[in-house]
């Protein structure tokens, strides 16, 4: 499932409600609890390589700033999996792919976020999977179909990521300037829908769309050159899910009037 996981802490501050109670009922409409979670966060770019976290347990990285005292206090113990960082790094290894363990790094605000909301009760095993730095969306399809067979064995691989994001239209203080940002998600937002989910686009098509997302209308205002790292997440998914259609989910959610787009891969 590729996720919208809101601006920092604010979901669990109670500013992004709506993002809040998505997340809050999401892990009610699977058909069966996780074996584990894999979550792919926009926050952790690694270079030319993959890296997961590899520790039993983690700690969390605060990876935001200026926010209340409460949202640098929460914790998140959910246990880690070694295990699955070895099979994730092992199936990447047989594409011929490269990808090591970070026992140290904590659980960025990608991971704890959504998962607080999404497993408040933390008895899931995590781990965490970073992203390249190339911001090649091709490059993270590749290792998304390295990952295809995790799904059988009941492991939710989650994109934590938004599909908007673009802090010079969010941030806006000029209506003009705003009404703009909104109509490019919009515009970016309808293409990926038709993509992701249409049952008339071949697998084929739908990969080769994807490696050309950023020719879409409104991407390069909803995802800047350089800055696309929140939209990489849905590439590994897209890859893992075989190129299958997608289910688009919680069709109303806005963050401050910015179309946002949230898929499901069955």
């Amino acid at each position: 499932v590729y996720i919208n996981h809101g601006g920092g802490p604010l979901p669990l501050l109670g500013k992004q409600p709506g993002i809040a109670e998505f997340l809050g009922s999401y892990a009610g409409t699977l058909p069966r609890k996780p074996t584990a979670i894999l979550v792919v966060t926009a926050h952790w770019e690694t270079g030319s390589q993959l890296k997961v976290s590899g520790g039993k347990a983690h700690s969390l990285y605060f990876d935001y700033g200026g926010f209340p005292k409460e949202s640098y206090e929460y914790t998140y113990p959910a246990p880690g999996s070694p295990e699955l960082a070895n099979r994730i790094i092992s199936l990447l290894a047989e594409k011929g792919l490269r990808c090591t363990a970070d026992a140290s790094r904590g659980w960025d605000h990608g991971v704890f976020v959504p998962l607080m909301l999404m497993f408040p009760e933390a008895s899931v095993p995590v781990v965490s999977m970073s992203l390249y730095s190339s911001q090649d969306a091709s490059q993270h399809m590749e290792a998304g179909e390295a990952l295809q067979g995790l799904r059988d064995e009941g492991v939710l691989i989650v994109g934590s990521g938004a599909s908007f994001h673009n802090f010079g239209y969010f941030f806006a203080r000029d209506a003009a300037v705003r009404s703009k940002g909104v109509k490019h998600s919009q515009l970016f937002h309808s293409w990926l829908a038709e993509t992701v989910q249409s049952e008339s686009v071949s697998p084929e098509e739908r990969k080769r769309r994807c490696g050309a997302w950023a020719e879409a209308p409104g991407a390069r205002e909803a995802q800047p050159e350089g800055q696309a790292e929140h939209l990489m997440p849905l590439f590994v998914l897209l890859g893992a899910a075989g190129y299958h259609p997608g289910r688009l989910l919680n069709a109303a959610e806005e963050a401050d009037g910015f179309s946002m787009s949230e898929f499901e891969f069955p």
